[in-house]
């Protein structure tokens, strides 16, 4: 069987207690609950998966993202946008709800 991407892009750089700003952390990626890597702030990175259905989920500690899930055929790219809360309520909300800190979104 053949294979196809999954490719995740870090853009922004959220907010933070005081005005700071959130772009130290590395995120780890977690495909179907397995961890394959980790992905840094203004970074690209391109993982190969098996055709089918996943799901996709990236986090640091408590923060994290909503579990995402694709399907994807051979040789297909699928590929996701994520980033730290970039306006004060989800800055806020993310403390109640922690799969809020990291913004995950097909494109």
């Amino acid at each position: 069987m053949g294979e196809a991407t999954l490719r995740l892009t870090r853009t922004g750089i959220g907010i933070g207690l005081g005005g700071q700003f959130v772009t130290r952390e590395d995120w780890q990626i977690t495909v179907d609950s397995t961890v394959v890597g980790a992905i840094a702030n203004g970074e690209t990175v391109e993982i190969a998966v098996t055709p089918g259905h996943h799901t996709v989920r990236l986090g640091s500690g408590r923060h994290r993202s909503p579990q995402r899930s694709f399907d994807i055929n051979e040789g297909e790219v699928v590929s996701f946008r994520c980033h730290g809360p970039m306006i004060l309520p989800v800055f806020v909300a993310a403390f109640a709800k922690p799969d809020l800190w990291i913004s995950l979104r097909r494109v």
